[in-house]
């Protein structure tokens, strides 16, 4: 029996574009979407920031010595941020299970400021019982550290967990750990992979809506 859900953020709660912050980036500064997609994720400053290794003052100055201009951190911040758009479908669905008790933890590869930002900004993750993410961890998924993490975090064995991801990497990663896990594709989609493992939802017509 499934006791708790294992949700990731990114792509499945909330959708997201590294496309328009890098846009947003280089009309900071001056610089093409290309170049600052490589300043972020052709290096590991991105990749760092989402570990902890970088604070936003680190991120800051580093990507300022990268693009050889100085920005104003407030605005950088904002052009990082403002990037994603709540899954609106996927809310009754949470909703549902809250109403019937099932434990819900959220399993991200996020940096701080992005995970603020849906905070601040969207309610969806005031449903959620506990955070499991990678700026908080040190480790991002795949890595074991992480999902030795998410096992300490659902409070029951393995296979009474399920867990849903984009990345189907991720999602094999999970089924290693015991978990029942599917690659998230869409909300309809969600609704009938957890009818097959048992947690059937009333009016399921109704959960896209």
């Amino acid at each position: 029996m499934i006791r708790t859900l294992v949700f990731d953020l990114g792509n499945v709660l909330v959708y997201f574009s590294h496309r328009k912050m890098c846009a947003q980036i280089g009309a900071l500064c001056n610089r093409s979407s290309e170049s600052i997609d490589d300043v972020l994720f052709q290096s590991d400053l991105q990749a760092n920031f989402e570990r902890g290794r970088v604070t936003e003052d680190q991120f800051h100055q580093q990507l300022e010595q990268s693009v050889g201009q100085r920005m104003d951190k407030g605005d950088l911040l904002q052009a990082c941020s403002e990037i994603f758009e709540i899954n609106l479908s996927i809310l009754p669905v949470l909703d549902t299970l809250m109403v019937r008790g099932y434990r819900l933890v959220l399993l991200s590869n996020v940096c701080v400021t992005h995970f603020e930002y849906v905070q601040n900004h969207f309610d969806v993750l005031n449903r959620f019982d506990e955070y499991v993410v990678s700026y908080q961890i040190g480790a991002v998924k795949p890595e074991p550290e992480i999902f030795e993490a998410i096992l300490h975090a659902i409070k029951c064995d393995p296979n009474e967990c399920f867990y849903t991801d984009d990345v189907a990497e991720y999602v094999h990663t999970g089924l290693s750990y015991g978990l029942q896990a599917e690659v998230f594709c869409n909300t309809d989609t969600l609704i009938h992979q957890l009818g097959e493992h048992r947690i059937l939802l009333d009016s399921d017509a109704d959960m896209v809506n």
